[in-house]
């Protein structure tokens, strides 16, 4: 859920793992065709070199203080909008840039949560409750004026966009979850389940590093990318990412925030996340509007939210080729090509 982390880790090229490829063999679900998302996706985009400027910018007054935003594409078109909740908690809306494709056919709405990103800081523990940041989504819609909306979250943000859903607001047009955090207790499985895939010597590295003795931080670090790298990110950073993140008023990544809220590292967690268990509010999920989406190598397994995804009658269930965790930015092309046929699905229901 790290997405500092995972950032990091893409800087470093991958090379696929055959052994991994059994993780996309879940048969309890559908899969989504992927030769038939594509065929209706415009030709493959080139990567930018940076991303264009937002059409809209505004702050929005919450709970707490005012939170960035930012628009692009239509909002009042006949195709709603899509709203992205970014991961962490204490990310940042940049990589979700990647999905500025979708921009020729719907509205594109990204924002940093409070205490993230461009949106105020006032680092007030008491503001960091999932509820509060779940109301986050009411007055950003309100603000641009926008009737109805399709919501997507990843990681983190997988687990506002669940609880947005299962309040069953008349706006939602469409629940799309992505690589989602839905209860600590099997994020941490899976995480645990991957770390076991490791080579030996780095599990004995993270096992040491768990110790009240730990190695260098270095070390620690090193040990910790070596599972980012495969379940994280799998590609290099763009250069466009690299770029905006780069630019001023992006403050990045907040560690105070994300060591409350879950904890150091992605295998334990000690923070106000370490007994959250959405999984009751699965059956409160309208199915037919719902999608889970895991990149194939995911922290969040494949095998785990198809499991997730069979107890949301009707959910539709799909899995990004070759991606870890950072699906949209390992495999952009293929995460919007499945993401616009499953909107355009959404829009005719």
């Amino acid at each position: 859920m790290d997405e500092a982390k995972t950032w990091r880790a893409r800087k470093q090229s991958v090379a696929p793992n055959p052994r991994r490829s059994a993780m996309t063999q879940v048969n309890r679900r559908t899969l989504l065709g992927f030769a038939g998302a594509l065929a209706v996706a415009p030709p493959t985009f080139a990567r930018p070199t940076a991303y264009p400027d937002p059409e809209r910018e505004l702050m929005v007054p919450v709970r707490g203080g005012q939170i960035y935003v930012r628009t692009n594409g239509p909002l009042d078109g006949p195709r709603p909008p899509l709203v992205v909740a970014h991961g962490g908690p204490g990310g940042n809306h940049g990589s979700y840039l990647e999905l500025l494709p979708l921009i020729n056919e719907r509205g594109l709405i990204l924002y940093d949560q409070l205490d993230s990103g461009r949106s105020d800081r006032p680092n007030d523990p008491a503001n960091w409750t999932v509820d509060r940041f779940v109301d986050e989504l009411e007055p950003i819609r309100a603000a641009l004026g926008v009737p109805r909306w399709h919501v997507m979250g990843h990681s983190w943000g997988g687990t506002i966009a669940l609880e947005y859903g299962a309040r069953r607001p008349h706006a939602l047009a469409g629940l799309c979850l992505a690589s989602p955090l839905i209860s600590t207790r099997s994020w941490l499985g899976d995480t645990n389940a991957l770390r076991r895939m490791l080579p030996a010597e780095i599990q004995t590295e993270l096992a040491a590093c768990e110790t009240p003795a730990p190695p260098p931080v270095d070390r620690c670090s090193a040990a910790e990318m070596e599972f980012l790298t495969r379940f994280g990110g799998r590609q290099p950073a763009p250069e466009a990412l690299i770029a905006y993140l780069g630019l001023p008023g992006n403050r990045g990544f907040n560690p105070d925030l994300y060591r409350t809220m879950w904890g150091t590292t992605e295998f334990t967690a000690t923070g106000t996340l370490k007994t959250y268990d959405g999984e009751p509010l699965l059956a409160r999920l309208d199915g037919p509007r719902t999608l889970f989406l895991v990149g194939q190598y995911d922290e969040a397994r494949p095998v785990t939210a198809a499991l997730f995804a069979e107890r949301v009658p009707e959910a539709e269930f799909a899995v990004v080729p070759g991606a870890a965790h950072s699906l949209h930015v390992d495999r952009p092309d293929e995460a919007v090509a499945v993401l616009r046929a499953w909107l355009r699905r959404q829009d005719r229901l």
